[in-house]
């Protein structure tokens, strides 16, 4: 018999739960987060009554009293008015990664990180791990419950999953990106995006719909986001008019908003890429980067070298600081991490590419398409591609 994980109703600190997963055929660790009733007079600014199967929230600060912004009043009607449909997926969006922040917080995960057999035929550094698996389920039960989302084509299924006829969002997302670094407590984090469906594909068959839904330009983004498990948990989002960070407030339950209008610098002085593949990468990469880190660049500094080997997190950083974030070879996914990332840098007033065209303006072909991610200030982007060659084809597959 299947178990699921139960929610308590405690105004406490969380607690572990057991629960059968039928892919990974056992019984696992999940987590519980404190259960705190969100009364309908709290979603009334935003024009909501409570919704569907909605758990895990507090009651929302008041702008007006505290001056605090929460991350659903932003959105709603006390902010920037996205509609209510939005603003609902975008509340149990959240719910779904204060779950899996739990989850990767919990002295419990590494037991079930344990759990996955190696493959057959050696190792795969992108086979889904037990954790994947769980915050892939975790957002799945969330966007089902929202009853706002047609599709959800996530890194973690081969094909999207049609969910409701008449749900108005499409939503991508990398459940949970860079988890192979919880056992070291390197961050890590959640990546989506949301587009509108399609009405005019509404006639075709479920499967030939749910996967063209998925395979929509990043230039039709409604919305992009990103949120970062790490030192806090911050919620990076844009809905086409600026990027705003919220974080985590653990005493509420909030996101509150912390970053503003994020604007990235129009240069800095940090490169991140994992430059002990030096001498896999073309020319004109490697000249770049020896040229940046002497001070020979167009910018008379030297630049230093900050990886983390997360790509939310060497993105967040980038963001805040400025410079360039990059993974020059074929790796990084089009449709579930480059395309909702290069939405928030852009929006930001950066820039990102595959090393010679804009990201968002390539149309997906394939739901797991891959290409070479570079992204970052808007200066040093220009100068970074001024060097020509700097995608790197040699893949000699290795395992970091």
């Amino acid at each position: 018999m299947q178990t699921t994980p139960t929610v308590t109703s405690s105004s406490s600190t969380s607690c572990p739960s057991l629960f059968f997963h039928p892919k990974l055929r056992k019984f696992s660790v999940g987590v519980t987060v404190p259960y705190r009733p969100r009364s309908m007079a709290s979603l009334s600014g935003i024009g909501l009554g409570a919704p569907k199967a909605v758990m895990g929230s507090s009651s929302s600060s008041s702008v007006t009293e505290n001056g605090v912004s929460t991350l659903i009043e932003y959105v709603g009607k006390g902010g920037i008015d996205a509609g209510d449909d939005l603003v609902l997926l975008i509340h149990h969006i959240q719910y779904a990664c204060k779950r899996i922040a739990a989850l990767v917080a919990s002295p419990f995960n590494s037991s079930l990180a344990k759990q996955a057999a190696a493959p057959a035929g050696g190792a795969d550094r992108d086979a889904p791990k037990p954790l994947d698996i769980v915050s892939n389920e975790i957002i799945l039960s969330s966007l089902r419950n929202s009853g706002k989302v047609a599709v959800m084509a996530s890194e973690e299924d081969d094909a999207p999953i049609w969910i409701s006829d008449d749900g108005p969002f499409v939503v991508v997302t990398d459940p949970l990106d860079g988890s192979r670094n919880i056992d070291a407590s390197i961050p890590t984090g959640t990546i989506f995006g949301i587009y509108n469906r399609l009405v005019e594909l509404d006639h075709l068959p479920k499967e030939e719909k749910a996967q063209l839904n998925s395979l929509q330009s990043g230039t039709r983004l409604v919305a992009a986001g990103y949120v970062l498990y790490s030192s806090a948990t911050i919620f990076c989002v844009s809905f086409g008019s600026g990027t705003h960070a919220f974080t985590l407030d653990h005493s509420t339950g909030d996101f509150i908003l912390t970053h503003p209008s994020i604007k990235i610098p129009s240069r800095g002085q940090i490169y991140s890429v994992n430059d002990a593949r030096y001498f896999d990468w073309p020319d004109g990469l490697r000249k770049y980067i020896d040229t940046v880190r002497r001070g020979k660049g167009k910018h008379p500094k030297k630049y230093s070298a900050r990886y983390i080997c997360s790509l939310v997190a060497d993105l967040h950083r980038t963001l805040l600081y400025g410079g360039v974030a990059m993974n020059p070879r074929d790796h990084l996914r089009l449709v579930y991490e480059a395309n909702p990332l290069i939405f928030l840098v852009e929006q930001a007033g950066g820039r990102g590419s595959d090393g010679k065209n804009r990201i968002l303006s390539i149309q997906p072909v394939k739901l797991h398409q891959r290409l070479p991610l570079f992204l970052g200030s808007s200066e040093d982007m220009e100068e970074l591609e001024s060097y020509g060659d700097v995608q790197q084809k040699v893949n000699p597959g290795y395992e970091v």
